[in-house]
């Protein structure tokens, strides 16, 4: 079923570097649950793996001493739904990540594959970019850290060099701090579907409530990786808590977003929805946040 040439299998992340290296055609694998499945449809036959589902020092979220959330690139999507750090901090993500595939792909599937995918329309990556997360990498020069905007570099292309393993996504303190925020998906099925455009939208209030003092927004499915939206945000940033900045935002989305036509959705369906889930993720906010639009 598998036409696989070589398995290899890293018992530390420093023989996951060397491997890495040795073989750089290999494909490094953890949950399998796209590799393995490109693999039984032929499009990665022969294929020499590294396997780095041994490193336990790669699961887990915690925060850091910064202040960071730091989730290992081995974590599965169910293990990020139910920490306790998530659900406290950065509810939105376990949200998004419950929405990936079924229950037997959540409890296997992991965010770092997830990410190094490079695929926009990834239920953890819309959400990922409006949180600002930065992306950890270890390789033969020791660690390096990047936006996760740096990250995606084009469809299904993301920024990894020779030798290196995604090793974490951090969350830092600045993008979260009394900061909430609502995933929107939109897809032809409620489970088991790839999104047709995903939304995701954070804001944080005033202490009165009545301005918004900072909203960030990003898309999958808007482009060819997944992007913020600068002019929405702008439009919100600094503005009052009204419906009318909250119309002004879907709005301003437009200036922002690239989608393209397919078999799911066509690009002006894409563009239509767009306006409506962005207004529709920013007035939830605004309520997680305790929030009112006047």
């Amino acid at each position: 079923m598998y036409d696989i040439k070589e398995l290899y299998e890293a018992e530390s992340l420093q023989e996951a570097v060397a491997l890495r290296l040795e073989h750089p055609g290999a494909r490094v694998i953890a949950g399998g649950s796209d590799v393995l499945v490109q693999m039984r449809e032929g499009r990665l036959a022969g294929q020499e793996l590294i396997s780095i589902q041994r490193l336990d020092e790669l699961r887990g979220v915690r925060l850091d001493d910064e202040g960071s959330i730091r989730l290992g690139s081995l974590t599965s999507f169910s293990q990020i739904t139910k920490s306790p750090v998530i659900r406290k901090h950065i509810g939105v993500l376990g949200e998004a990540v419950d929405l990936v595939g079924g229950p037997q792909i959540r409890n296997l599937g992991t965010i770092g594959g997830n990410t190094c995918n490079g695929v926009t329309s990834a239920d953890s990556a819309s959400t990922l970019h409006a949180w600002e997360a930065v992306v950890e990498l270890t390789g033969p020069a020791g660690e390096r850290r990047l936006p996760i905007r740096d990250f995606y570099l084009g469809a299904g292309t993301v920024d990894i060099r020779p030798g290196e393993i995604q090793t974490a996504i951090l969350i830092p303190r600045a993008s979260y701090d009394r900061t909430w925020g609502y995933y929107y998906k939109y897809a032809l099925r409620n489970a088991m579907d790839i999104a047709t455009t995903g939304c995701s939208v954070n804001a944080r209030l005033s202490p009165d409530g009545k301005t918004f003092e900072r909203v960030r927004l990003a898309y999958g499915v808007a482009g060819p990786v997944p992007r913020r939206a600068p002019s929405a945000e702008a439009a919100a940033n600094g503005r009052p808590v009204d419906r009318a900045t909250v119309e002004a935002f879907g709005l301003a989305v437009l200036d922002d977003i690239d989608p393209r036509d397919s078999w799911r959705a066509s690009r002006d369906f894409r563009r239509h929805i767009a306006v409506e889930m962005a207004k529709r993720c920013l007035a939830e906010s605004v309520r997680r946040c305790g929030g009112e639009l006047s």
